[in-house]
């Protein structure tokens, strides 16, 4: 066993009190050791955090005491050290930001489908399999054959509707990294008109732990320090590419250039000439982070990493 881990969570639960709940709960979180990020909403909450396999165990023990998040389900990631170097916990609107209304609307979610459910489902002739994380990250991994949106964002899915409504007659698979993304956009699609809707519980993440990742092509984007990490043991494959040079790779990077600061595939070669900047004049710009090969910087990753969520 590993000394530290990371643990994904979320779940849609009436909070009251939120904004209090989270000033308190962040100092809960500090002084426990943890680092991460966690977002707190009248709606419930969606956090990833990390720390040592004893601060982590009474964490999860904390929450399996409070009434408000029984049942809440740990994503737990074995790690070599800590995978965040702050700790953050913030008050929102809503712990996943959509762009319309969405009071309740993690109520009319899709069904659930167990990853073994998923596996034997994904290939049936009648399914779509829909992705609605941002390209960013299908660009990086995917399920085979996956529909992808061409999306920043994830509330700019909505704005989406017209290239999904064919596919209103078949059965609807989603997924994303960790499954709250879909709580909210299965919910949306039955709303529109989609009968047949699922999604992956628990996500990516579970599944490759689960099942051992099979038809997941390339690595799965994850919000901290690691950029990204392994999914599939059974048939792994490599779909992404080195932003500069055309590479297959799969090692996700900052831009150096603290003022750029954008997330992008670079090969170590590639890394190293251009001082992990993904532009000339970002590797001019006098605001150019020493590049160390990794590719994150901590504070530029917290300020790219706050528009997404898992």
């Amino acid at each position: 066993m590993k000394n530290y881990q990371t643990l994904l969570f979320y779940k849609y639960v009436h909070l009251p009190d939120a904004e209090q709940f989270a000033a308190s709960h962040l100092k809960f979180c500090t002084a426990l050791g943890l680092k991460g990020r966690i977002l707190v909403a009248d709606e419930g909450i969606n956090g990833t955090v990390s720390g040592t396999v004893s601060s982590c165990r009474k964490y999860m023990d904390a929450f399996s005491d409070d009434p408000y998040f029984k049942g809440i389900e740990f994503k737990i990631h074995e790690e070599d050290e800590i995978s965040f170097s702050k700790m953050h916990v913030r008050y929102k609107k809503e712990i996943v930001h959509f762009g319309i209304d969405t009071e309740d609307l993690w109520k009319q979610r899709g069904e659930y489908l167990t990853p073994d459910e998923w596996m034997e489902r994904m290939h049936d002739e009648d399914v779509v399999i829909l992705d609605v994380r941002n390209k960013l990250e299908w660009e990086l991994g995917k399920f085979k054959d996956a529909v992808t949106l061409d999306i920043e964002h994830f509330r700019e899915l909505p704005d989406h509707l017209n290239e999904l409504n064919s596919f209103k007659d078949k059965t609807v698979l989603a997924y994303c990294t960790g499954g709250i993304r879909c709580e909210k956009a299965t919910a949306f699609l039955k709303q529109n008109g989609f009968e047949n809707v699922f999604h992956l519980h628990g996500g990516i993440i579970n599944y490759g732990k689960e099942t051992g990742g099979r038809d997941f092509d390339g690595k799965c984007y994850v919000f901290d320090k690691r950029l990204s990490v392994d999914v599939n043991s059974v048939n792994p494959t490599v779909i992404s590419r080195c932003y500069l040079c055309g590479k297959a790779e799969t090692h996700m990077v900052n831009c150096a250039n603290e003022e750029c600061n954008n997330h992008f595939v670079l090969c170590e070669e590639c890394g190293w000439k251009h001082e992990g900047c993904c532009s000339e004049s970002c590797r001019e710009s006098p605001k150019k982070r020493r590049y160390d090969g990794s590719g994150y910087y901590s504070r530029g990753a917290v300020q790219k990493l706050s528009s997404n969520t898992f």
